[in-house]
């Protein structure tokens, strides 16, 4: 499909800066398509939903995976580097953007502080392969020391990362650390409305998927053909895909809270739906056309324009719906991106969900 379809006026001051207080205090607007749109709070979203239904929660925690250090050359001067990590490869190695990457060479050693990297090799897509001096927990610890969080460039040019951010930008049930950018839908909740779910009938499931670098790229393509999806490590284990296979036979609904949940849970589904143990890669991009196997309802925030989000979303609902939806969040003032507003979308006709 044609890229522009999925291009709209957003206005610079609909991005959002900072979450809204409390976390769970957002607005939520409800899509049903071919119904009139509702707008709600987040704290509504139990009564949004019917006692049985199953939310599944990414829960990967973000690392302080922005690294800034100096390349270093035998005959050549030092050369300012930033690095954001982006795919881990093995203990010590990780696939990363860099800037400026043309500068760079297999070969180069890149200090960060007290921890060094050098440059194996350079990859599709425009990233680079770090092999680092250490591996395991002792790199975990380096990059924490030396990292900074890596909020998205649509925040990160408009204002410094402070210590705020390290609390506002990571979920409350944030466990399994290795993402590079935040599950933002999954930020809204807050342990009263984890609760508020609970006291609903509501049931609550996690997935991994450790959010790549990649989420941030914008589509450079005319069509969405020419788009590549960088690989982003997930896991769903045995039991949780049975509990939600349980969860559909008995009539009620999988709710993924963001497009990473609902990433996952569509590859590990087979045809028919059924969810099975998935852990590995996923380079899945969905664009309308795709049949949904997994998911019948989605949580999720307001995504930029040309973005894969976007398409994500419009393939859900379709794309006229999300159209008119994103036209009148932006006319009451909503506000977008990973610090932004929530919608919860239920599919349209064409999302044909099994």
């Amino acid at each position: 499909m044609r890229v522009d379809l999925f291009d709209f006026d957003l206005p610079e001051s609909s991005i959002a800066l900072r979450p809204a207080e409390p976390r769970d205090g957002g607005r939520l607007l409800v899509v049903h398509p071919g119904e009139d749109l509702a707008d709600r709070t987040v704290r509504d979203l139990p009564a949004a939903l019917r006692s049985g239904d199953a939310l599944v929660f990414n829960d990967t925690r973000v690392i302080p995976a922005r690294l800034n250090g100096v390349r270093t050359r035998p005959g050549a001067p030092g050369q300012r580097t930033e690095v954001m990590l982006h795919l881990r490869e093995a203990p010590a190695r990780w696939r990363a953007f860099a800037r400026p990457a043309k500068r760079l060479t297999p070969g180069d050693a890149i200090q960060f502080g007290a921890l060094q990297a050098i440059v194996a090799g350079k990859a599709e897509g425009g990233e680079i392969v770090l092999d680092f001096d250490r591996g395991g927990a002792e790199l975990d610890a380096a990059i924490a020391q030396e990292g900074a969080l890596p909020l998205p460039p649509y925040i990160a040019g408009k204002r410094p990362t402070d210590a705020r951010d390290a609390t506002d930008y990571q979920t409350v049930y944030a466990r399994h650390p290795g993402a590079v950018a935040a599950p933002t839908a999954g930020l809204h909740f807050s342990d009263a409305l984890l609760a508020d779910l609970d006291a609903a009938g509501l049931r609550r499931h996690h997935v991994t998927l450790h959010v790549g670098a990649g989420t941030f790229l914008p589509v450079k393509a005319d069509d969405t053909d020419g788009h590549r999806m960088h690989a982003e490590i997930g896991i769903l284990d045995a039991d949780t895909a049975g509990a939600l296979n349980a969860v559909r036979a008995a009539g009620c609904r999988i709710v993924a809270v963001g497009t990473t949940a609902l990433r996952l849970l569509e590859s590990a589904a087979s045809p028919d739906g059924t969810l099975s143990a998935f852990s590995g890669p996923t380079d899945i991009f969905i664009t309308p056309g795709y049949r949904f196997r997994a998911v019948d309802a989605l949580v999720t925030n307001f995504h930029l324009p040309r973005s894969t989000l976007f398409m994500l979303v419009s393939a859900f609902s379709g794309l006229d719906t999300m159209r008119a939806a994103y036209a009148h969040a932006i006319r009451s003032g909503y506000r977008f991106y990973s610090y932004g507003d929530a919608s919860l979308l239920f599919p349209g006709p064409r999302a044909d969900i099994s």
